[in-house]
């Protein structure tokens, strides 16, 4: 192969033709496995929770306090036994995606770790305040895995189809295929660089169009947003630094979490004990539960007023911490998205009271994407992801970089870890 003049291309090799095989497989294979769980998710949901047409929370709010109470506490009773299960398992290594890639070249237990996503899935289904995003991820990653280590694939290989694989799975669930590659690229491998690009691109487009067969291919988010003026630039100029200091507080309350699980019985009892809350929580506050999907379409739309988006803003990290400490699986993406997306919200009412003009959605859609980066530490990926999952590009792209920008700057500029990277675990190392 010509060597190119071009640094990051002149230090990566071409990959071999059996990993591009067996990176269409993998791509494939995270395509299905996100379609299976996305209607695993819906058959659990309308099992358990009085069914209205429309959304998740529609069948929440729908439903009474003494089921709201009893469907969650069902859920941490099933994360319960899920997690005995889980521990008995043969294989001791982590199922968790990020781990896997940074330190273990992408080895993963694959039965363990496709048994701990549809289990996140089925929680999430309950109640759990947990992202749905963790189980295809896992999936994908998983297929990866056992592909590389039954063709005895070489590490390199082996963590990036490991990478593309959980990427793919995010793309398919949320029809993100760009956005998906960026993720698995950026957050999870760390490397921008033009020969890993193009593997991401086919695994997550091969996963989405997969997907498609099943699930629809319509946006995750509809926003009415206007066009930019100086009051928004203005806004802008604020929402930024506030949010990249907000993401601080937010990955900490992460890591303060996840270095407290308990273990022995008490291990037992904790989820029991939080989903409790959680659900008695839920009389009051529906919103609390799920991933936060449905929450975010509510401030995109401005139905939440202010006292409710005050009221959210301070609980659903509290829920998703609580849930995450009682060593329930699951994902963290959405449930980061829909705290950015309150910030935004409530710091565009404010900026509204003084200075109006600016349609709400901008406000709650800017707010989402610069937490979001600042929160995984993958600008170019939250900004994709962001104008993905709304179809929106012209009239948001500019003030939502500049956001980004700035919020990931002063995120980087005090503490180097995200919500993937802040496991109480050692520091990835260079493969």
């Amino acid at each position: 192969m010509r060597r190119s003049l071009q640094p990051n291309v002149a230090k990566e090799r071409g990959f071999s033709v059996r990993f591009w095989m067996l990176l269409v497989v993998t791509g494939v294979g995270a395509g299905v496995g996100a379609a299976a769980l996305m209607k695993l998710l819906r058959a659990v949901q309308y099992l358990v929770w009085t069914h209205q047409p429309g959304t998740f929370l529609a069948s929440v709010e729908s439903a009474s306090s003494e089921q709201r109470v009893l469907v969650v506490l069902a859920g941490g009773a099933v994360t319960s036994v899920g997690l005995l299960v889980l521990h008995r398992m043969r294989s001791r290594e982590s199922t968790d995606v990020s781990e896997a890639i940074w330190l273990r070249a992408g080895r993963l237990p694959v039965l363990k770790t496709v048994y701990s996503g549809v289990l996140s899935i089925v929680i999430v289904a309950m109640g759990a305040a947990l992202g749905r995003e963790g189980a295809p991820k896992q999936v994908g990653a998983a297929i990866g895995s056992l592909l590389s280590v039954w063709t005895d694939l070489p590490p390199s290989e082996r963590q990036l189809l490991a990478a593309c694989g959980a990427g793919a799975g995010m793309a398919a669930v949320y029809n993100v295929p760009l956005g998906g590659a960026l993720f698995a690229l950026e957050v999870l491998l760390g490397t921008l660089t033009i020969p890993r690009v193009l593997p991401a691109l086919t695994a997550s487009l091969l996963a989405t169009a997969v997907s498609w067969i099943w699930l629809p291919s319509i946006p995750t988010y509809t926003v009415g947003v206007s066009a930019v003026s100086m009051q928004e630039l203005a806004w802008v100029l604020v929402i930024g630094p506030l949010a990249g200091i907000a993401s601080l507080v937010y990955v900490r309350g992460i890591v303060w979490a996840d270095t407290r699980k308990l273990r022995g019985w008490k291990a037992t009892a904790a989820p029991i004990l939080v989903f409790a809350g959680l659900g008695c929580a839920a009389i009051l506050f529906p919103q609390l539960l799920g991933n936060g999907k449905d929450v975010i379409q509510q401030a995109f739309d401005n139905r939440l007023g202010v006292p409710l988006l005050c009221a959210l803003l301070f609980l659903r990290p509290i829920a998703t911490a609580a849930c995450l400490g009682s060593g329930a699986p699951g994902g963290l993406f959405t449930p980061t998205m829909t705290f950015g997306t309150l910030f935004g919200g409530l710091l565009g009412h404010v900026w509204s009271s003084f200075w109006p003009g600016v349609a709400f959605g901008n406000y709650a859609m800017i707010g989402a994407g610069a937490f979001l980066a600042a929160a995984t530490l993958g600008p170019i990926s939250a900004i994709v992801l962001t104008l993905e999952l709304t179809h929106h590009v012209n009239q948001i792209v500019v003030p939502l970089m500049l956001a980004v920008a700035a919020a990931t700057l002063v995120a980087r500029t005090f503490d180097s870890r995200s919500i993937y990277s802040a496991h109480p675990m050692a520091s990835p190392s260079p493969q």
